[in-house]
């Protein structure tokens, strides 16, 4: 793996940027010819002009991915072979990891010993994962009392349309990809304007593994244009979004005025940390604390972003947390030695700081707050943490979606639940206890889908991810995720 920011901009000047559209397994221009820019947000410079799809696009990729489902090349071959064309992709992938690195890091502003790492292995391990499931999934056989019997199969539910957001551009779109693949769907991809560059560059290698031509078609655009256009479209089947919640709800109404097509949400959170008087080790419970919220510049919709502390351990557990503060400087993204990347835009860098505005009204700054490296052109926002917070304020009820942290205090366990739940969201939760009752006690009463306890946002491909509440439906990774994208035949036999 490349080591230095020099190594990493001499290959970028070298990359083969992919900006056009993918549709029946060929890069194509949006059909009325527009563009939009895509911009690397550490510097404020263009890095490349993409395609701009719209409604006739869709229309397009849509009839391409009907086809190609109902001609079965994909939808009914063998499981057996669909899982060597989807372990390929994985090794794909692997084999393709700096670059993808790069492309992400350069598109979204992440830093790239992360998108190294963690987000492109990641990905890679997903395809691997749904691609070693597909020969695996057998169906059921009831018997009744007569001597009949019922056969109950899994069918792919036909064209899946995926929209992504731009948080972890390749993850997520592997997320939704690899399960609606392995079931046999023809997929449709719309990756974030904010970070197309990895999905584009995926459908080519997509195609190398041997994915059959219109299987897997990656349409660029605007969310109002395109996104709005897949989740009207009366021929697709299925729509996965990941994005706020905002926008899920949008998808909802877009199926209610269409084909009543199925919509899976995983949308936003303002996830819960609380920290017990029974945690013995503050100074790790302060440390994870911190990358719980610091983490991929706080862009994650799961993160830690609400801290409840115990008013015993408030103060001392305060100060530990300002000392974890320093590992997470904002730098240049393709710098090792950096602590965070940049915010995805200079739209939303503005968002975030109007919500640091907002908490200095009411709560105290006990660091960060500010702007940083603006010589550089990037959107960078120093690592922020609130204390006293008023629970019922708009910092501690909000997704800021940034390096902004909102601590507050808690008397005893049923108030620390009570202000855990106290939320339109409902994604995920972590508990600090080593009290093992008390764990299991308060992990049943928090209302969210995950609860990581001594630890934080813990997930892996094998367990299911997603919320309840406004944070969405349906859940990604783990065999449970074939449910949204396949549909239940019952089949009687009679003898």
């Amino acid at each position: 793996m490349l080591k230095t920011p020099s190594d990493w901009r001499a290959l970028a000047a070298a990359l083969p940027l992919r900006s056009q559209a993918f549709i029946d397994g060929q890069y194509r221009p949006a059909r009325d010819g527009r563009t939009f820019e895509t911009v690397n947000p550490a510097t404020g410079t263009k890095i490349a002009d993409i395609a701009a799809c719209d409604a006739a696009d869709v229309d397009l990729a849509v009839a391409v991915a009907r086809r190609s489902f109902e001609a079965g090349s994909w939808s009914r071959r063998d499981p057996a072979e669909r899982r060597k064309v989807l372990v390929r992709l994985a090794d794909l992938i692997l084999a393709h990891a700096e670059e993808l690195a790069l492309l992400e890091t350069l598109d979204m502003g992440k830093l790239v010993r992360d998108s190294a790492t963690l987000d492109i292995p990641g990905s890679a391990e997903v395809f691997r994962w749904y691609g070693e499931a597909c020969d695996k999934l057998n169906g059921e056989v009831v018997r009744a009392g007569d001597g009949s019997f019922a056969l109950i199969d899994h069918e792919p539910v036909g064209v899946v349309g995926a929209v992504v957001p731009w948080n972890f551009p390749l993850k997520m779109a592997a997320w939704k990809c690899a399960p609606a693949l392995a079931a046999g769907n023809s997929v449709i991809l719309k990756p974030a304007e904010q970070s197309p560059l990895t999905a584009l560059r995926l459908a080519e290698l997509a195609a190398e593994a041997g994915i059959p031509d219109g299987v897997f078609n990656v349409l660029p655009g605007l969310g109002h244009e395109a996104g709005q256009a897949i989740g009207l479209h009366e021929g697709i089947d299925c729509v996965a979004f990941t994005g706020s919640t905002e926008i899920g709800k949008k998808f909802l109404a877009y199926a209610s005025a269409s084909n009543m097509k199925r919509i899976w949400l995983e949308c936003g959170g303002k996830s819960a940390n609380l920290v017990f008087p029974e945690a013995r080790d503050l100074d790790r419970a302060a440390g994870f604390a911190a990358q719980g919220i610091f983490f991929n510049q706080g862009e994650v919709c799961s993160a830690t972003s609400r801290l409840f502390v115990h008013r015993s351990i408030a103060e001392e557990f305060t100060a530990r947390l300002l000392e974890k503060v320093d590992a997470y400087r904002p730098g240049d993204p393709l710098d090792a030695a950096s602590g965070m990347g940049a915010l995805v835009t200079e739209e939303h860098t503005q968002r975030v700081l109007d919500y640091i505005a907002i908490g200095r009204q009411g709560a105290t700054l006990a660091c960060g707050g500010e702007r940083v490296l603006a010589e550089t052109g990037g959107c960078f926002v120093a690592p922020t943490i609130f204390t006293d917070v008023d629970p019922n304020s708009r910092i501690a009820r909000e997704e800021v979606f940034g390096p902004v942290l909102a601590v507050s205090t808690f008397a005893d366990e049923a108030e620390a639940i009570r202000l855990a739940n106290d939320s339109v969201y409902g994604l995920g939760a972590s508990v600090w206890t080593d009290d093992l009752s008390q764990a299991h006690r308060v992990a049943r009463a928090l209302h969210v889908g995950s609860v990581s306890v001594n630890t934080v946002d813990a997930v892996d491909v094998r367990t299911p991810f997603g919320g309840v509440k406004q944070s969405g439906s349906g859940r990604d990774l783990s065999l449970h995720a074939f449910d949204k994208y396949t549909d239940l035949k019952t089949t009687w036999i009679s003898l």
